[in-house]
């Protein structure tokens, strides 16, 4: 568990594509990840997540992946992934299946992050501009998938100079061996820090007085 401490009002939490077509009964990929899900208990994990870091005053950062008929215009080679979530409307912007899951939705005043379209929630959205306006050292990511938008976020805040902690219990991936990898190969090697729910909330530090 990481000694590591979190200054509340320098430390974002990025929640990652909390959306309904992942947490939700009907929602398109929930028979796929519901598995690792209910393993996991992630929806209750991250609620008692959402909740301690708010009422130890960190910023909560949402990250929601949205897609529409012209989000590839740009894309010659699409990965295959992408062309089935193009063409079954997964995570599809304005509808029920990309909006957030109830349970885990942001409170007003709370930074929604502009959709991205792939992995990366820093290509082609605004995150690095907010998390600079807001004064943003460093980051603590959770939500889904862990080894593929999680994991490719917090790689590009490494790039991009942020301080990075990855949460353990607070992802999930469709697989037990994508878990493992995320977790056992690549936190370690892209984050500064890699802890648990508890061992994060317990590094919070009030914020400063101006």
């Amino acid at each position: 568990m990481s000694t590591r401490t979190y200054p509340a009002d320098r430390t974002a939490l990025i929640l990652v594509d909390l959306l309904n077509d992942f947490f939700a009964d009907d929602g398109k990929l929930n028979g796929l990840i519901a598995p690792m899900l209910k393993r996991m208990d992630l929806t209750a994990r991250l609620a008692h997540l959402i909740e301690r870091s708010r009422e130890k005053g960190v910023r909560l950062f949402y990250s929601p992946h949205g897609i529409d008929e012209h989000s590839f215009d740009d894309v010659k080679s699409l990965l295959p992934v992408f062309q089935g979530a193009l063409d079954n409307h997964v995570f599809w912007k304005g509808s029920y299946g990309g909006d957030f899951y109830e349970p885990l939705k942001p409170r007003q005043g709370e930074v929604v992050i502009s959709h991205h379209r792939m992995f990366d929630s820093f290509v082609g959205t605004d995150l690095d501009q907010r998390l600079k306006a807001h004064g943003i050292e460093r980051v603590v990511l959770a939500g889904l998938t862990a080894h593929t938008c999680v994991e490719s976020t917090g790689r590009h805040a490494l790039e991009a100079g942020y301080d990075v902690t990855y949460l353990t219990d607070a992802v999930a991936e469709f697989t037990e061996a994508a878990q493992r990898a995320a977790v056992d190969l690549s936190y370690p090697t892209f984050g500064h820090s890699v802890t648990t729910i508890e061992g994060f909330v317990a590094g919070i530090e009030p914020a400063t007085a101006a």
